[in-house]
């Protein structure tokens, strides 16, 4: 009895595998034939597209299916089909939302799949070529609706699939949407870039080298960018050298190389790019004030090595880029600031050098330490009038309630007890209301 009702047993589970091996097949026919129906009334039989759908979807989870062309190419249509259902719903109302998060991706996917298939028919291959033909401007116009909503990943995603689609298209002889090089040099740049945005630099450099061959001066700096990110510092710096000697205008390059200048703390080499980048943008303030800062750090090592001729020279080269900024925007805090800070630490350099002299109470040195004491205070005295407008623009700067709490103690008067109640506030998270100083 036992052995009759294992044998029994068996036979039911291997007519239940074979009607699973069966239903793949079945419902990639009851899905092709659903199509037909939508197709012969879409507005009378919208259910059947959606009846597609779900059977080609349940299909393609059988081994079975995944092997088969015709049934790859029934899918692409399918997805096709609804994405022009969408588009006409959309020419009616624009805000009209896309059934699929990106039935372009996935039709072309199964054309591509159909047209790779060794099994695949001629007339097979030939239907698969034209839905990948169908699809790609799709592709293109989706991916750029993708980056307009800052889903890079998937902008990336549908941009590459359309290069992929050119491919296939011009491999096969066929007509591509991207058949002018000029356009498919743009759409591989804009894949590149937006590959580089969804954090995929590897996907973006490959384009980025292509473009770079082809002299594409806009192709370099997201290239330096890429292989900064990819921790490559060696080919970055081979590339913007590259970059910089074929495009010496390009002022993508010129400010990448003027930040891998500032953080590898070249100094000297940064103030003729800094200069050459005014020149190309003359009312960008931040320039005056980077330069301005160059030359400030400049002034401050000169003046550790005891150089005071090159130190004054920096000095007044900083000051003139400082001012050369808080003209051409009053109320840019950094420049004013800058100005404050600017004489403020030449102040404390003197100070330094007060503190290290050796104790001398004779009258020539009471004289000397004297002498250094008056030009301590008038250097904070020059350091004021910046401070005090700095706070007027922006009364919640720590930095700057520093700077006027620390140079009315020096000069014993009691607002430096005002600037330190003003900035305990902000230190404890509050905001003073209004500043101080009023212009």
């Amino acid at each position: 009895m036992k052995k009759v009702l294992f044998a029994l047993l068996g036979f039911f589970l291997i007519t239940t595998a074979a009607q699973a091996q069966e239903d793949g097949p079945k419902l990639v026919k009851q899905a092709g034939k659903a199509l037909t129906t939508y197709n012969q009334d879409p507005t009378g039989n919208k259910a059947k597209l959606a009846e597609a759908v779900q059977k080609i979807d349940q299909a393609f989870q059988t081994p079975e299916v995944k092997a088969d062309a015709s049934a790859w190419l029934l899918r692409g249509d399918i997805y096709n089909r609804r994405l022009d259902s969408d588009i006409t719903a959309r020419v009616l109302n624009p805000q009209a939302p896309f059934t699929g998060d990106n039935d372009a991706l996935l039709a072309y996917e199964a054309y591509k799949n159909a047209y790779d298939n060794p099994t695949a028919k001629k007339y097979e291959k030939a239907d698969a070529l034209k839905g990948i033909q169908t699809v790609q401007g799709s592709l293109i116009n989706i991916g750029g609706a993708k980056y307009e909503n800052k889903d890079y990943e998937k902008a990336y995603l549908s941009y590459e699939a359309s290069i992929q689609a050119h491919n296939v298209i011009a491999t096969a002889k066929g007509q591509s949407v991207l058949e002018d090089p000029s356009i498919l040099n743009d759409q591989k740049y804009f894949t590149a870039v937006i590959a580089a945005m969804a954090k995929r630099c590897k996907d973006a450099v490959p384009y980025l080298e292509e473009l770079v061959k082809l002299d594409s001066a806009k192709a370099y700096e997201p290239l330096y960018n890429c292989k900064i990110e990819m921790g490559d510092e060696a080919g970055a710096d081979k590339v913007l050298v590259e970059g910089r000697k074929k495009f010496p205008e390009d002022s993508g390059l010129l400010f990448a190389e003027i930040n891998s200048y500032l953080k590898k703390g070249k100094l000297d080499e940064l103030t003729s790019r800094l200069e050459q980048a005014i020149k190309q943008e003359p009312n960008n303030i931040g320039l005056y004030v980077t330069l301005g800062n160059v030359y400030d750090n400049l002034y401050q090592s000169m003046s550790k090595e005891k150089n005071n001729e090159k130190a004054e020279q920096y000095f007044n080269e900083a000051k003139k880029y400082y001012e050369q900024a808080s003209a051409k925007d009053p109320k840019n805090v950094d420049a004013v600031y800058s100005l404050g800070a600017l004489y403020y630490n030449k102040a404390a350099v003197r100070t330094q050098e007060m503190n290290a002299l050796p104790d001398d109470f004779s009258s020539a040195g009471l004289k000397k330490m004297k002498t250094l004491r008056d030009e301590i205070l008038a250097l904070f005295d020059q350091s004021l009038p910046y401070f005090q407008k700095a706070e007027n623009i922006n009364p919640n700067d720590v930095n700057t309630l520093i700077a006027l709490n620390e140079i009315y103690a020096r000069k014993e008067d009691e607002l430096s007890l005002e600037f330190k109640k003003r900035l305990e506030v902000v230190k404890g998270g509050g905001k003073n209301p209004s500043p101080y100083f009023k212009q």
